[in-house]
């Protein structure tokens, strides 16, 4: 789950982690008032939305008057802002964040994460703040320190002090970072996080060490754990689609292209989606029902599945093992009679009860395209998407 920058910020702030006062606004008249609050004379006027590259794209705004806050408000509120990140349709925005100036002197990136190779939590830290890390570890690998932290001892002095060295810090500086950087790691632990971006991490002109601004990812599975951390998720930053599946715990992930997939299995649903591309065409969605799914979740997925306008075939790949091919049958034959088929479906069924499945599919009159294996399942939907809609082979 990712949280706004002002949320990032506000969590950070719990754990003594110095970032810049700011406020958040959802109107107009509240950005206002949370500049004269702040004081001046300088503030920033920040897009929020879940995607990086806010500023390249006009979604962040240095302001030296009241009256500028408000226009650059008026601008924003309501906007859509396209990014690399959000795709070319882009990301309304429906909240802002005002906040103080900041004096930069210099800029660096960090960064803390899961690290699976290790299963320890790890630091990335780079001079090259500002940018994309990605960038970076192409073009200029040498300028990016990465450390991980053993669960025995903890962050400790040492692991400070080596940032401090890579980074360039002066004593005083270093002083601060011995300070900032393990809260930071206890912020990490604390609320399980699974990625924790300063980008940038600033020096400002007074010498101070800042966190200039703040990304968090939090582990899903843990939110049980922190209700004060659900509590910050903002559903309309995410895929419809996804929400819906997460109500009925369906694991979907939505794609960019036009085959939409049904498969019990995180393995085979890959492997599904990777023969779909081998064929030439791109699925529009991972979606694994499990291995314990009733008719009502089937209906459900299949549901979700033909909301998405960009889906111009469907291929369901069900291996019953306690998935029993029957009970997806049930499902899909219901989910057909209330929302309709509108484009080639094929089904390829095998394992548990696949006789009867195939026989409920076949009694049910559905203009469905039966598969013998993964492989002529891929070829028959490719082949029907591309002939627009007409029957496989």
């Amino acid at each position: 789950m990712n949280i706004h920058e002002y949320q990032a910020k506000a969590v950070l702030r719990e754990f003594g982690v110095p970032v810049p006062r700011g406020i958040p606004a959802f109107t107009v008249a509240e950005a206002e008032k949370a500049a004269k609050e702040l004081g001046g004379p300088v503030w920033v006027v920040k897009a929020q939305i879940h995607a990086g590259g806010r500023g390249k794209a006009g979604g962040v705004k240095v302001v030296k008057s009241i009256a500028d806050v408000r226009r650059e408000a008026e601008r924003l509120l309501g906007s859509t802002l396209i990014t690399h990140q959000t795709g070319p349709h882009g990301k309304k925005v429906h909240r802002l964040y005002i906040e103080e100036g900041s004096a930069i002197d210099r800029e660096y990136y960090l960064s803390a994460l899961v690290d699976r190779a290790t299963s320890r939590v790890a630091f990335v830290a780079s001079t090259e703040g500002g940018m994309e890390i990605e960038e970076v570890a192409r073009t200029r690998p040498d300028k990016i320190l990465s450390f991980s932290v053993d669960p025995a001892t903890g962050f400790m002095a040492h692991h400070a002090r080596q940032v401090a060295c890579a980074l360039g810090f002066g004593r005083e500086v270093g002083k601060q970072a011995q300070d900032v950087l393990p809260r930071l790691y206890a912020a990490f632990l604390a609320k399980d996080m699974s990625l924790l971006e300063i980008n940038p991490l600033v020096v400002t002109k007074a010498g101070a060490l800042v966190c200039l601004d703040a990304k968090i990812g939090f582990d899903d599975s843990a939110l049980y754990r922190h209700p004060d951390v659900a509590a910050l998720r903002d559903l309309g930053e995410e895929d419809a689609k996804e929400t819906e599946a997460s109500r009925h715990d369906l694991n979907y992930i939505a794609l960019d292209g036009t085959i939409g997939c049904m498969v019990n299995g995180a393995g085979l649903a890959m492997a599904t989606m990777d023969i779909i591309k081998l064929y030439g065409e791109t699925p529009a969605n991972f979606l694994d029902v499990g291995g314990g799914a009733s008719k009502d979740k089937v209906t459900a997925a299949f549901k979700i599945i033909t909301s998405d306008p960009q889906v111009k075939g469907i291929l369901i790949n069900i291996f019953g093992g306690i998935m029993r091919c029957d009970v997806i049958a049930e499902g899909v034959v219901a989910a057909v009679k209330e929302v309709g088929l509108r484009v080639p479906l094929v089904v390829r069924l095998e394992g548990t009860n696949v006789a009867r499945g195939k026989e409920i599919i076949i009694k049910s009159g559905l203009n469905v395209i039966p598969a013998d294996d993964l492989d002529d399942a891929a070829q028959k939907i490719v082949k029907a998407v591309r002939n627009g809609g007409g029957d496989g082979p």
